[in-house]
């Protein structure tokens, strides 16, 4: 019965628009009121659930995030990649693909690449390269999700900070499986300008002008490395690494790209605060789901009957995945992680599974999570992108019916990738140098 309070209100809560966030907390309550448990835990576990060091890395790697989206990082990105492959056919979707991949080693958040590159990206793809305007949203949205993959990553944190493995071996596991999702979407551009007849439209640049386009968009390049670079060569922590990012993002961007002002500080805050709360509330309710499940033994259950129907490591990966794809329909990365790793965790590790492979496998399939209808944020982040560039005569070209059917080759695409990902391991430990 206790089940059936706590996963009944909550997907009845879903189904109302109520807030993720209150949805898994009410639904937590209620199984505890049923049970005339104390709710001095609610508290307890709240507050346990976000008190963690590590999870200090998140509101610093978003404000370093934001910060370089102000200096004017993503236009200086466009111009480089465009340089380099805009003049092939398909070029500027191919731009759009590749930015977003360096834009998120930057931001570490699908719905925020999303919109400091729509607004380039997606009129460009239209206009000058030919696509339609659902296919030039949807993918920018599908290119976007790579942003949790690409390190450094928000999910990436989230996952070492529930079962305790090394924030930078997921880093360094996350750059190939990020990689083989751009190349899975490159096929897709080329499929695409195939079907529909598009040429490149625009003259190959000259080394020169590539040169001059690298040097001015040097400085975000840099950014990742040296996150990436510092704590896996031991410099630093990634708490300490997020900290170092925010003060490299205010140097290039009030001292060398000079776009970043004072007088911005307290937007950038603001727009930081409401986002690390935002995550920092769905943390807290999301570990007192999970304390829910595991003290009336619904995790423990959960974990029997996996190992009982799935005994062999390759049908359990298949099971995670069809589990992480439905629940990425509906909510988002941090909240499933919190639902589902501490009940699948044990599991993997029981049959043998790296732990940095099995946190790059759920990670990759809640990127995907963020572009599948009907809760999808990259896609209405795009719409709203779309509908702002467009003008009010032309919001019907782009709605989340159009977006749907168009996106779903690209939804196929990343799912061979993540099979790819999924049964050789190699993609996501190849880096971790014997480890």
């Amino acid at each position: 019965m206790i089940n059936l309070i706590l996963f009944g209100s909550f997907f009845v809560m879903l189904l109302l628009n109520i807030p993720i966030a209150v949805s898994l907390g009410m639904s937590s309550i209620f199984a505890l009121l049923f049970s005339s448990s104390p709710l001095t835990v609610v508290p307890t576990n709240v507050y346990s659930g976000m008190a963690k060091f590590l999870l200090l890395a998140i509101p610093f790697f978003v404000l370093s995030g934001n910060i370089m989206a102000k200096a004017g990082i993503s236009s200086r990105l466009v111009a480089f990649a465009d340089d380099c492959v805009g003049h092939r056919r398909g070029g500027i979707a191919i731009v759009a693909v590749i930015v977003a991949c360096f834009f998120g080693a930057i931001s570490g958040s699908g719905p925020a690449t999303v919109a400091a590159l729509g607004i380039i990206l997606i009129p460009a793809m239209i206009n000058r390269g030919g696509f339609s305007a659902p296919f030039a949203s949807s993918l920018m949205a599908s290119a976007s999700s790579i942003a949790i993959v690409i390190p450094p990553s928000i999910a990436f944190v989230v996952y070492a900070s529930i079962t305790g493995v090394s924030v930078g071996d997921m880093f360094m596991g996350g750059w190939i499986p990020g990689i083989m999702m751009g190349l899975s979407l490159v096929i897709i551009i080329m499929i695409e300008c195939r079907k529909k007849g598009i040429q490149a439209s625009k003259a190959k640049s000259s080394w020169g002008q590539r040169w001059k386009s690298f040097r001015e968009a040097f400085w975000g390049f840099l950014m990742p490395v040296i996150i990436i670079g510092g704590i896996y060569g031991g410099v630093f922590t990634p708490t300490e690494a997020a900290a170092v990012s925010v003060v490299y993002g205010l140097v290039v961007g009030i001292f060398i790209y000079r776009e970043v002002k004072m007088k911005d500080m307290i937007d950038i805050l603001v727009d930081s605060g409401k986002t690390t709360g935002g995550i920092m509330l769905i943390i807290g309710a999301a570990t007192l789901f999970s304390y829910v499940c595991t003290v009336f033994g619904i995790a423990q259950a959960a974990q029997a009957l996996l190992l009982e129907i799935s005994g062999n490591k390759y049908i359990f990966l298949l099971i995670v995945n069809v589990i992480f794809l439905i629940a990425g329909c509906f909510v988002d990365a941090n909240s499933a992680m919190y639902i589902f790793i501490p009940i699948m965790y044990p599991v993997a590790t029981q049959l043998g599974i790296d732990p940095v492979h099995f946190g790059v496998i759920a990670t990759v399939n809640l990127a995907i999570g963020q572009v599948t209808p009907p809760v999808g944020v990259n896609l209405f982040v795009a719409i709203g992108v779309s509908e702002k560039l467009q003008g009010l005569r032309d919001k019907t070209k782009v709605t989340i019916v159009s977006m749907s059917k168009a996106v779903w080759p690209q939804i196929v695409a990343c799912i061979i990738a993540l099979l790819l990902i999924t049964y050789v391991p190699w993609f996501s430990t190849v880096l971790l140098f014997g480890k």
